[in-house]
């Protein structure tokens, strides 16, 4: 059997109960007695049982009336929780935030991010996941993370590529380097030739180291091959090469005695996106650690 009830109707029979009178129950919610009396009348018909029994001198709820009375006030105390819950979620009181980053914004904006956002909403639970944009991609498509920020656009019906921010290149050296004394920026193929620590495919520092040489017509043949920023920065460090990386990976787990210089020809800008799914709107507290991450990388990025 399938009831049509509305809110409304839920409310008078709610006063008709609290007062045990038509009039004051009219009175209160601002209808003709009759009209009151019309919908209880409705109510009873739908359900096939009298819910008040009522004469000149007194109205009283029945065995049936008392059972939808609490039915009606639980489902009054959960039709308000929702609402806190919602408007909670809404004003950023609860909630969580899980994404997933490249390494070096896991290592470097994230973190700066989290420490602001937690000030401004300490019940907010947050979550990072360091990946590289593969398995970045896997799951946000997955529902694992909300969001990711990678370095690569996806080529996938079902995610969205929004640009944020984008990263200049540096070859990072020793500071005794000959190098390390110039004054502009280096050209790509001016270092071509240097013993270089970089990252395997198909990470995409190394896609893009690739494709600058490539417009010289040289190969990348890095002497090291490393998985983690922190390593390349080390190495450099006891002066075992130098490495050609985005300027957010160069300052993770930064080492004394190294120095940058910006590489041109090309110049290349590796562009930091957000990928989400497609058609899905982010939560509110989402929606808030996108801005501040936004204005972080914009804080970072090269002028």
């Amino acid at each position: 059997m399938v009831i049509n009830w509305n809110a409304r109707e839920f409310e008078v029979f709610l006063t008709v109960a609290e007062t045990l009178s038509f009039r004051r129950a009219a009175e209160q919610v601002h209808l003709s007695q009759p009209a009151v009396s019309g919908m209880i009348s409705r109510l009873e018909e739908s359900l096939g049982v009298r819910l008040f029994d009522r004469n000149t001198r007194k109205v009283e709820l029945t065995a049936a009336g008392s059972v939808l009375m609490q039915q009606v006030l639980l489902l009054r105390s959960q039709s308000e929780e929702a609402v806190r819950a919602v408007r909670n979620m809404a004003e950023l009181r609860t909630g969580s935030v899980v994404l997933a980053a490249m390494p070096s914004l896991a290592a470097t904006v994230v973190p700066r991010a989290f420490a602001r956002f937690a000030a401004l909403y300490p019940q907010i639970r947050l979550q990072v996941v360091d990946t590289l944009s593969g398995p970045a991609f896997d799951m946000v498509r997955s529902g694992q993370v909300e969001f990711a920020l990678t370095a690569a656009n996806p080529a996938y019906s079902d995610l969205d590529y929004t640009p944020v921010a984008s990263d200049r290149f540096v070859l990072l050296i020793p500071l005794d380097h000959p190098l390390a004394r110039a004054t502009g920026p280096l050209r790509w193929a001016d270092i071509a030739e240097l013993k270089h620590i970089s990252m395997p495919l198909p990470s995409s520092v190394r896609q893009y180291a690739d494709a600058a040489l490539l417009q010289h017509r040289i190969r990348f043949t890095p002497h090291f091959e490393v998985e983690h920023l922190a390593t390349i920065n080390a190495m450099v460090a006891q002066g075992l090469g130098v490495a050609a990386l985005p300027e957010l990976a160069a300052v993770v787990a930064p080492q004394s005695g190294l120095a940058h210089r910006h590489l041109i020809d090309p110049d290349l800008q590796r562009p930091i996106g957000l990928v989400t799914r497609r058609g899905r709107s982010l939560s509110p507290a989402s929606a808030a650690m996108v801005e501040l991450l936004r204005k972080e990388m914009r804080h970072e990025s090269p002028t």
